[in-house]
């Protein structure tokens, strides 16, 4: 039997209402967010771009997002899921009502991302900078009574990212558009992933509100070894394709606080969930 519980590409999408991208924190300024994320699925992509239905499962995480300015060109950043908890429902024969597989469940933290941003071209209408970012392999695999529930996919993996953007007016809105490629170098038999997106925002409403319209997609390499859901089960998945859309909304209270959420879908997909996941949270900015 087999569990479709494919979720390594949640930590890829976007952490949102964040000042991150081309624009590098000043010195001795940060921005922090704490938010909870989670996705229920009942269906998922095949590794032909199908749908098909599998066992409920959910993923719930609670993250720490943090950026801080060492210099005026020199970002840190660290993103730290301070709790994962990920599961599965009993599997029931659809004729007889009677439980075929128990459901399972495995709590512990995230795999965390830690990296730093270089403002190559900074104070212009267009900037640039670019990132390099290490995957810590600090969650958990193998886990639950079938050894299939996992928090983080074991693997240390190293991306370079690129990213450029600008902001201008349209009418009374201050806007911005910012995009990204990298390239994520994986270990542990994994393919590696071309990486990119793209994102517009507009504020309005005394700039208490912004916008978001984000699309971030991943393409494998398909240069590794590690089996793919379509032959083993597994939380994470080897060779994941997709592109996904996640628009936001934050609402600042002050200079310093606000909220957001945003929805996450996905146009199309391969060996990923096929259900929207969403998140909301709180940030601070100093």
């Amino acid at each position: 039997m087999r569990f479709f519980l494919i979720l390594s590409f949640l930590l890829s999408l976007s952490f949102s209402a964040m000042a991150g991208g081309p624009w590098p924190q000043k010195k001795g300024e940060g921005f922090y967010k704490l938010f909870q994320y989670w996705v229920i699925a009942d269906q998922h992509y095949t590794d032909t771009g199908e749908i098909d239905p599998n066992v409920t499962t959910g993923f719930f995480s609670t993250n720490l997002y943090a950026e801080y300015g060492i210099t005026d060109r020199l970002t840190a950043v660290a993103y730290l899921p301070l709790f994962v908890r990920t599961y599965y429902n009993n599997e029931v024969s659809a004729t007889t009502g009677e439980t075929l597989e128990p459901g399972d469940d495995f709590n512990s933290i995230g795999d965390i991302d830690l990296s730093f941003t270089y403002g190559i071209i900074r104070d212009r209408r267009v900037v640039m900078s670019a990132s390099v970012l290490l995957g810590i392999p600090s969650g958990q695999t193998g886990k639950g009574g079938l050894g299939i529930l996992q928090t983080g996919d074991g693997e240390f993996n190293q991306m370079l990212k690129v990213d450029v953007g600008t902001g201008f007016k349209l009418g009374s809105l201050n806007m911005y558009s910012s995009a990204y490629a990298g390239y994520n170098n994986r270990t542990n038999d994994f393919s590696d992933e071309f990486r990119y997106g793209f994102e517009a925002g507009a504020t309005f409403w005394n700039d208490k509100i912004t916008a978001i319209a984000r699309f971030t997609g991943i393409e494998s390499m398909q240069n590794g070894s590690a089996p793919s859901l379509s032959e083993v089960s597994s939380l994470f998945s080897n060779n994941q394709e997709y592109l996904a859309f996640s628009p936001e909304v934050a609402y600042n209270f002050s200079e310093k606080w606000g909220v957001s959420a945003t929805y996450n879908t996905v146009f199309f997909g391969k060996l990923i969930m096929a259900n929207p996941a969403y998140s909301v949270g709180v940030f601070l900015k100093m």
